[in-house]
């Protein structure tokens, strides 16, 4: 593996694009953190916030399970297909310009959705109407994660960015908490037009705060950091290994985001108002962890022995909903205690399997070195939108097959795979981090000595 380089060259690097002759105060890097914060929030609204509407868009399209699993599953393969093009524009144009672009197109496209694929009197979108519209909003989407991601990395320096990019990562349980509360009980009163409309108010709102105070950091000396030529993460095996570690991870975890509400439902027969507080509890919970964990992994370096003890403790949690399912024929007559067990073990199998996504991130940028942020993150990303698009797809075969116990085995299994991915190969050097720049505001104080 090749150790990645990143150059300064005080008299030929070009200025960072949107910095000029701007100047900014010590904490700006806060408002770029928060930037971060919304738009992926609002973007987590959506692709979390529309599968808790399930058992209501299964009524209201007229699907079967199969026909709903596979219309949520396209709005994640939209953005798998559009992560790792969206991040290499991010390397090339910069965040800024990708994020506009990306929540502009994404608003108008769910104010489109909201007049025209909606069940109404005179009619019911079919089927295909439904799931081509979700894939374009993925695909739409995607240019959410990996922009904001190389902004947060360019600001904060190695000490806070594990602890920056987790609270960025709460964005995602953030949105999805508000919209699993929301968006159901939105569209049972006011029905869906309503629902992508709220959606796409949320990302104008975040397009209007990236063209605020979204910028290229200044460097020391008015210095940007070179980007070198070509996509070397997609070369790099070591980065290759995190992603897909990732995305294994989150197979499980979108299982409980899509699903969940499907499964307390049915299995547990819980309301629309019981499911929705359950989601959102899995939500708040991943949130509180990871910001808990990115402190806790810039405080003792520890961020591969972290990912692999939530890959362990999410393997053990879904093994124990398994068998409480498993004993479900003879749960549910007399034992209301047990019953109500599902829902709670449900929750804190949701929260670990979600705990770790802000210091994952941080490991992958890393290694991936400061001019390839947006296309590391991008590919880690396009390997997790894959699993939102093949779990929704894959669930109901698994239920037709071996039911919600089935189902809750292969998230297990998924997570207990991802364990050993998380361990450096012994017969690997790997490098020192690789070089980030280091930006006038994220070290005040400091002389610059790179010339």
């Amino acid at each position: 593996m090749s150790a990645i380089v990143t150059r300064t060259d005080c008299q030929s690097t070009p200025r960072a694009e949107g910095s000029g002759s701007r100047t900014f105060t010590p904490n700006h890097r806060w408002k770029v953190l928060g930037i971060g914060v919304a738009a992926n929030a609002g973007f987590s609204a959506t692709f979390s916030g529309i599968p808790a509407t399930a058992v209501l868009m299964r009524q209201g399209y007229h699907l079967g399970n199969a026909q709903l699993g596979l219309a949520l599953g396209l709005l994640g393969l939209g953005v798998a297909l559009s992560e790792l093009p969206w991040g290499l524009l991010t390397d090339r144009w910069g965040d800024r310009r990708v994020l506009l672009t990306g929540l502009g197109a994404t608003a108008a496209w769910l104010f489109l959705m909201a007049l025209l694929v909606v069940p109404s009197p005179s009619g019911v979108p079919g089927v295909h109407v439904l799931a081509a519209a979700l894939l374009a909003t993925g695909l739409l989407g995607g240019s959410v994660n990996g922009s904001s991601g190389r902004a947060i990395m360019g600001w904060f320096r190695e000490g806070e960015r594990g602890f920056a990019m987790s609270i960025r990562q709460t964005a995602v349980p953030l949105g999805g908490g508000l919209g699993a509360l929301v968006l159901p009980l939105l569209a049972a009163t006011h029905g869906f037009a309503a629902v992508y409309g709220l959606l796409a108010a949320f990302s104008v709102i975040s397009a209007i705060f990236a063209w605020r105070w979204l910028h290229e950091p200044p460097t020391q000396g008015s210095a940007a950091p070179t980007v070198l030529a070509g996509p070397r993460p997609l070369r790099n095996v070591e980065v290759w290994r995190i992603a897909a570690a990732i995305g294994l991870l989150c197979f499980p975890q979108v299982a409980v985001l899509t699903f969940a509400s499907v499964f307390l439902h049915d299995f547990a027969g819980m309301g629309t108002l019981a499911t929705s507080a359950s989601l959102a509890a899995v939500q708040a919970g991943a949130m509180a962890m990871r910001v808990w964990s990115g402190r806790f992994t810039d405080r003792h370096g520890n961020r591969r022995p972290f990912l692999r003890l939530c890959s362990a403790l999410s393997a053990l949690a879904f093994t124990l909903l398994w068998l409480l399912v498993l004993a479900g024929p003879t749960i549910s007559g007399g034992q209301p205690v047990a019953m109500a067990t599902l829902p709670v073990l449900l929750i804190v199998a949701g929260i670990l399997v979600s705990a770790w996504h802000g210091v994952a991130y941080t490991e992958l940028a890393t290694l991936a070195g400061a001019g390839h942020v947006g296309t590391a993150l991008s590919l880690a990303n396009s390997f997790v939108f894959i699993g939102f698009f093949l779990v929704p797809v894959a669930i109901p075969g698994l239920l037709h097959l071996w039911s919600w116990p089935g189902v809750w085995l292969s998230a297990a299994a998924c997570a207990l795979i991802a364990w050993p991915i998380f361990l450096r190969p012994a017969s690997v050097s790997v490098p020192k981090p690789p070089h980030f720049a280091t930006t006038s505001l994220s070290r005040p104080g400091k002389p610059d000595r790179s010339c």
